[in-house]
């Protein structure tokens, strides 16, 4: 475990799921780039290191585990202790301290735990992996055959587990260990029978070959060797020495280097060199056959056996002379006598070295000064070793050079924590992540030299990759990255910002960081990181600080604080361009943090400030989509301030310029409203007939027609035009010929119309309908259409009284009496008609001028011309006869008018009662002169 992971881990522990992510943007033209910045050349002061204790980290997870029985992260934290201990255990054993009794590492610890955590979560789908980290704990300890047995266990409870190849590749290593070899045998062909690409396939060839060996079957061994052979360098170019062969990873060039020496043996114990062809049957082995005989005769160096290595380097040279590595190995036979060493296998030597004498090693256990005396050597190996493989990576972006390169990378880190060089290294292990796609890995080496170290040439440069690394990890996610890791990413921007204030990238690491903290709805942090960009000196760059007065703005609107958010809206258009595509945008939050203060307003009952809010929207976003709605309560709230006026001019604005605006259904009613309180009559009844016809409900449409024709005609009162109302009352008839009481009050306002007009006719006749509808009507008549009907018959009776009026007695009397006699009774049929609606001002009219019919009648006989050639004698008894005659007329009108006078007794005493008491005065003076007075009720005329 590196120093200070135990720390980490604690708070970890501690802070739970925090994590974020994101990379930096709007990163500068002239931002450094990976690359340039790998490139630099810097001292390094000494470093005074940083202390670890791993105990402590432990004991935080046991303390947990304690506090927490039931807390859903106490698998994940017995499963993390576990691993803890394991990883004590191998830092205790790497320092030489031993805790058991027999010397060897104490791995009990880790072996508790996980077997508590199996006994615990027996069924824990996860547990082929705490199978796995028991079985190695068990073989660290020297436990090999528990190791074996756990193994077992894992390879039959899980057999597709993702351990599975290296399951049974590591029991054919404790197999092969113990001597097992046939079973060993066994675990490696299953590693064999599995992923043809894994990992283990090609170690396990070679174990199989071993396996063999071990057996003495070597011939079957040999075709193992060279199956791995054939993987590794078959076709590939390269010189006599292993480690020019092209294409090849440490980790390749070790087993090809392995599986040669272990061949050499086999056929060291079969023929030697006269072994060899029989094998060499394919291209593909042909292709590195000299290498068989070149490393077969390293290993007889190995064994001072010189001769053997000539002549086996010789063999070749013999069996193919024309080969182009012939005089390569031929000149090596020559140089076994002069060296007992290869120059061309450094590379491979200095891999050998740092495995021998590195900071895990034996050698160090065995003797500390001697190791101690090593370390320089060893530091400059494994700084080269990482710098070959990161140089191979780079050409060749094959993963597994990158994967030994941050292998070499973290030994070097592991074994000199302090050395002046350690921070460069780690910057560099940072970038080689970071090209290798390894982000998270990455983003955590960066702040490792960016605030680990004491402050160095690339402490910033570290901490601004680290900010670059959490963004490719985002975008390499995508939406899978999810908060925890955009708030890490903004945490380490914020840890950035403080850390190197005076930096250049400042300005965009908190504008960057304030928008993903909006962006996860932390609308407070937002805006306190935004207000430091607009605080910073020098002044962020512009860009930035639009940025940051945007965040300003919309977490101001979110908190109702729309005064702030109006002028920081302000601020933010003042730094966009008139073109910029989002401006539109923000020119319509501006507009609605305006409209949101003129609700605030109107709802604290602050009526002129909430118009005055309103209204401002037409100066400052006149092209906002809000300014119509603003434009629309604006008038409403000056209705509601009784500003008649002002409500009626932004009303009648707003249909103007918004003439498909929804809230247009609802402007007739406001205007209606409006004109009737400032007695505007027709541009009243022109609302209500808006109303009308756009109005879907039928009875409120038929109800808005009816108003407008009253408001027209109410209106014909102060203009004298009757028109308007005419028209109005003719289009509801139309579209509304039912209910029929309004409709027949539509006639009968018609039929007055008419009469005002002077149109004598067209009165008539629109009091025909009226009778004719209410007479029709049948269930539908009520007391006011009978009343108008009634109305209606005494009106249209007048016209055969003026008919009868119009006929004079006179010669020849008897044709000029039978016509006036023949209109009379028409004429009293006519009243009478109008009298049997039993409406009572109808009635008294009726009684009244049936009377006064009468009452003519009886003084038109007397005032008749007297026929000729009579004599005096003839006139007085003519006389005579005519006043005989015409007394029963005058009778009858008085016998009506006294009718029409008892009806004062019961209450009625209108114009026509009243004209039938002056009637009688003027008939009976001696009784009606004086006073009137009833004398009982007749409801009807007979």
């Amino acid at each position: 475990m590196r120093p200070g992971s135990s720390l980490l881990l604690v708070a970890a522990l501690t802070l739970g799921a925090c994590s974020f992510g994101g990379r930096q943007k709007g990163t500068p033209d002239n931002a450094p780039t990976l690359k340039s910045l790998a490139e630099r050349q810097v001292e390094i002061g000494a470093d005074p290191g940083i202390e670890a204790n791993e105990e402590q980290t432990i004991a935080a997870y046991r303390k947990f585990l304690e506090v927490a029985p039931n807390a859903p992260q106490r698998s994940e934290a017995m499963r993390r202790l576990g691993d803890l201990e394991m990883d004590l255990a191998d830092s205790r054993s790497a320092s030489g301290e031993a805790a058991t009794p027999t010397g060897a590492p104490d791995y009990r610890a880790a072996v508790a735990r996980y077997q508590d955590y199996l006994k615990a979560h027996p069924k824990d789908p996860g547990n082929d992996r705490v199978l796995y980290q028991l079985a190695r704990a068990h073989e660290q300890s020297g436990e090999l055959e528990t190791a074996l047995a756990v193994l077992d266990r894992l390879v039959a409870d899980y057999p597709d587990t993702a351990y599975r190849d290296e399951a049974h590749f590591r029991r054919g290593e404790l197999l092969f260990t113990a001597r097992a070899y046939p079973k060993a045998e066994t675990a490696y062909q299953a590693v064999l029978a599995g992923d043809e690409h894994g990992p283990y396939r090609e170690r396990a060839l070679y174990m199989h070959g071993w396996s063999l060996f071990k057996q003495g079957q070597l011939e079957e061994s040999l075709r193992s060797f060279f199956g791995v052979l054939d993987l590794k360098i078959a076709g590939r170019e390269g010189e006599v020495e292993l480690e020019s062969v092209e294409g090849l990873s440490r980790a390749d060039r070790e087993l090809v280097e392995d599986t040669f020496r272990v061949a050499s043996l086999s056929l060291q114990n079969l023929q030697g060199a006269e072994s060899i062809p029989v094998y060499m049957d394919t291209d593909a082995r042909r292709s590195y056959e000299f290498r068989v005989y070149q490393q077969l005769g390293e290993l007889y160096i190995r064994q001072e056996r010189i001769k053997d290595a000539a002549d086996t380097l010789g063999a070749f040279t013999r069996r193919h002379p024309l080969h182009a590595q012939a005089p390569v190995l031929q000149a090596r036979v020559i140089d076994i006598y002069e060296q007992t060493g290869f120059a061309t296998l450094a590379l491979e030597a200095k891999k050998d070295y740092v495995g021998h004498y590195g900071v895990d090693s034996e050698f160090r256990r065995a003797n500390p000064a001697g190791w101690e005396k090593a370390q320089p050597l060893v530091k400059t190996h494994l700084s080269e070793l990482a710098r070959h493989y990161h140089a191979s990576a780079q050409k060749s972006k094959n993963s597994a050079d990158y994967q030994e390169a941050i292998r070499w990378y973290r030994v070097y880190l592991t074994s000199f924590p302090t050395d002046p060089d350690a921070p460069q290294n780690n910057f560099l292990l940072a970038e080689l992540l970071y090209e290798d796609a390894r982000y998270d890995e990455a983003a955590v080496e960066y702040e490792k030299v960016a605030y680990d170290y004491p402050s160095h040439a690339r402490s910033a440069d570290a901490g601004y990759a680290a900010l670059l690394s959490y963004a490719a990890q985002q975008k390499k996610l995508g939406a899978a990255a999810g908060q925890p890791l955009q708030r890490t990413a903004v945490d380490s921007a914020l840890r950035f910002a403080q850390a190197f204030p005076a930096d250049t990238r400042t300005g965009v690491v908190l504008t960057d960081a304030s928008e993903k903290l909006y962006a996860l709805n932390d609308g407070e942090r937002a805006a306190e990181v935004a207000q430091q960009v607009l605080a910073l000196d020098p002044p962020a760059a512009d860009a930035q600080r639009r940025v940051a007065w945007t965040v300003v703005a919309h977490t101001a609107f979110e908190r109702s604080r729309f005064g702030v958010a109006e002028q920081a809206y302000a601020q933010v258009l003042a730094l966009t361009p008139a073109k910029e595509p989002g401006r539109k945008d923000l020119v319509e939050r501006q507009a609605a943090a305006i409209y949101k203060q003129g609700e605030q307003a109107r709802e604290a009952g602050q009526a002129r400030e909430a118009v005055a809010h309103f209204e401002r929207i037409a100066a400052v976003a006149p092209e906002s989509a809000v300014r119509a709605t603003a434009q629309y309560d604006a008038a409403a709230s000056l209705i509601a301030l009784k500003d008649w006026g002002g409500a009626a001019r932004s009303l009648e604005d707003f249909r103007r310029r918004y003439p498909d605006h929804p809230l247009q259904a609802d402007v007739p009613g406001k205007l209606a409203a409006v004109y009737l309180e400032q007695q505007q009559w027709a541009p009243a009844a022109g609302e209500f007939e808006r109303i009308a016809a756009s109005h879907k409900d039928a009875t409120l449409a038929r109800e808005a027609q009816w108003q407008a024709a009253g408001l027209h005609e109410k209106a014909a009162e102060q203009s004298g035009s009757r028109a308007g109302a005419v028209k109005a009352y003719e289009r509801y008839l139309k579209q509304h010929p039912q209910p029929l009481e309004p409709a027949v009050e539509a006639r009968w306002r018609l039929a007055r119309l008419a009469k005002a007009d002077g149109q004598g006719a067209r009165e008539l006749s629109w009091m025909k309908e009226v009778l004719q509808a209410d007479q029709n009507g049948g269930a539908a008549r009520t007391p006011r259409t009978r009343a108008l009907g009634a109305m209606a018959a005494l009106a249209l009776a007048q016209p055969a009284f003026d008919d009868y009026r119009k006929v004079a007695l006179v010669e020849p009397l008897a044709k000029q009496l039978k016509l006036k006699k023949a209109r009379m009774e028409t004429a009293l049929k006519a009243y009478a008609a109008a009298a049997d609606y039993g409406v009572a001002e109808v009635t008294t009219a009726a009684t009244f001028h049936i009377a006064s019919i009468y009452q003519d009648f009886g003084q038109a006989m007397l005032k008749s011309q007297r026929p000729r050639r009579l004599s005096k004698l003839e006139l007085e008894q003519y006389n005579v006869m005519l006043e005989e005659q015409a007394y029963p007329f005058e009778e009858k009108a008085m016998e009506l008018h006294e009718v029409n006078a008892r009806r004062a007794a019961a209450g009625i005493y209108d114009e026509w009662v009243q004209r039938s008491f002056t009637a009688l005065a003027q008939l009976q003076p001696v009784r009606y002169g004086k006073a009137e007075r009833a004398e009982g009720v007749i409801d009807a005329i007979r």
